[in-house]
């Protein structure tokens, strides 16, 4: 790498400052009771009955206070007289093993000890159905045999496809609870018929499966429990559209615009569907879904611990770095892609030796002349956009705008002997 790196070594970096940008903080003081309130005043516990056993989903996001939020929930059945356990329900994630779906749980914190319940993890997946376009409908077999199914989720903007189910209910039960075979099936006609494939597979589970009820969450800007909404079966179509409104409402965004550099710390699938939420970079996968303005270049410096090596999504950046690479797993990333069909979401970008590097190279790829006056962004994740910093250029938009605040004066990032920020 010694030409390349002396091509972008003499780039200069610009000094950075650290923001607060202000979003809507609204939050669930007691999530656990605003769960069991929930239960309560929908009714939804009113079909469960002792002795039924209940297959309650976990996903693999890291959705705040997830493991909480499940083990409420697997309370209150048991004290309805249930015998409930949680199936993982992440579709090919986890590298599409029975073991790699419940190491994923286990760095959310859902484990059987803390749950009180079992978790049952398999592959196998169990034909329930048709669509009424005759395609066969795929379910968890655990989930299938059980006398009830409970499907929990976040409900937000989906990163590569728009429609009225995005991420949320509707596909937890269409490509998360269908396992690696089931989520192929729905990925098969590409994400131009995603948002079409989502609802058709999702009432078509809705009405042949044993669904009890499902818990739809909403976080805040602040990566945060704001509400909890629980609906009976045949509530889930009807309502979801207007909960993922809310939830793209609630979106935090980078407030200041004309980014030429992004900068992103780190990356994992814990973080987002793509590793990096789309709808914070701009940088998405397909054509089938649009957020904000893209930067010029997109920089990203390391995967998550507990994304375990799946790196799904690099593909939207433009540069990385051998760290990265070497944390990369394509035994856990290349089945996410195969499943889903979008391969343009694993190629690689440039992959620097360093951090500093990485940064220089993004700048001096980046549009524009004057390098000196270079815009940059650099965030810790997709999740944390409370604090970021800005370069000195980008000072002016940050003093106009009354949602930002400058908490410091301009600085040179600091890398160690090796060139790296961490």
């Amino acid at each position: 790498m010694g030409v390349v790196n002396r091509l972008v070594g003499g780039m200069p970096i610009p000094r950075m400052v650290r923001v607060r940008q202000e979003f809507d903080g609204a939050r669930l003081a007691d999530v656990g009771g605003a769960v069991r309130e929930t239960l309560r005043g929908s009714g939804v516990l009113r079909g469960v009955r002792p002795g039924m056993r209940v297959a309650v989903t976990a996903g693999s996001r890291g959705i705040a206070n997830i493991a909480l939020i499940l083990r409420t929930i697997t309370e209150a059945l048991r004290e309805a007289g249930a015998a409930p356990f949680v199936v993982p329900a992440m579709g090919s994630h986890g590298g599409a093993t029975a073991e790699g779906q419940l190491d994923v749980l286990r760095s959310l914190g859902i484990t059987e000890d803390y749950l009180g319940c079992p978790v049952e993890s398999s592959m196998e997946v169990r034909e329930i159905g048709r669509t009424p376009d005759g395609r066969p409908v795929q379910i968890d077999a655990r989930a299938a045999a059980a006398d009830g199914i409970v499907a929990v989720n976040r409900v937000k903007p989906h990163t590569s496809f728009t429609g009225p189910y995005e991420s949320g209910l509707m596909k937890m039960l269409a490509i998360g609870l269908a396992k690696q075979a089931g989520a192929e099936v729905c990925h098969q006609e590409g994400y131009a018929n995603m948002a079409a494939n989502i609802e058709k597979y999702g009432r078509a589970i809705l009405r042949d499966a044993k669904v009890l009820f499902g818990v739809a969450i909403l976080e805040n800007a602040y990566d945060q429990t704001c509400e909890v909404t629980a609906l009976p079966p045949e509530e889930i179509a009807k309502r979801e559209p207007a909960l993922l409104l809310r939830a793209k409402a609630l979106m935090p965004g980078i407030l200041l615009p004309n980014v030429d550099v992004l900068v992103v710390d780190r990356m994992g699938k814990n973080i987002s569907g793509l590793g990096m939420d789309p709808h914070i970079t701009g940088c998405f996968a397909t054509g089938y879904a649009s957020g904000p303005p893209r930067p010029g270049k997109l920089a990203v410096l390391d995967l998550t611990d507990e994304t375990h090596g799946n790196a799904n999504g690099i593909g939207v950046a433009d540069v990385t770095t051998r760290r990265l690479l070497e944390r990369f797993d394509p035994e856990v990333t290349y089945p996410n892609a195969i499943t889903a069909t979008l391969t343009q979401a694993v190629r690689m970008p440039l992959v620097m030796d360093s951090h500093k590097l990485a940064i220089q190279a993004a700048i001096k790829t980046a549009p524009g002349f004057d390098k000196a006056r270079i815009r940059m962004v650099r965030l810790r994740d997709t999740l944390h956009l409370s604090e970021i910093f800005i370069s000195e250029a980008m000072l002016s938009d940050a003093a106009a705008n009354p949602r930002v605040e400058v908490l410091g004066e301009p600085e040179e990032l600091s890398f160690d002997g090796e060139g790296n920020l961490f």
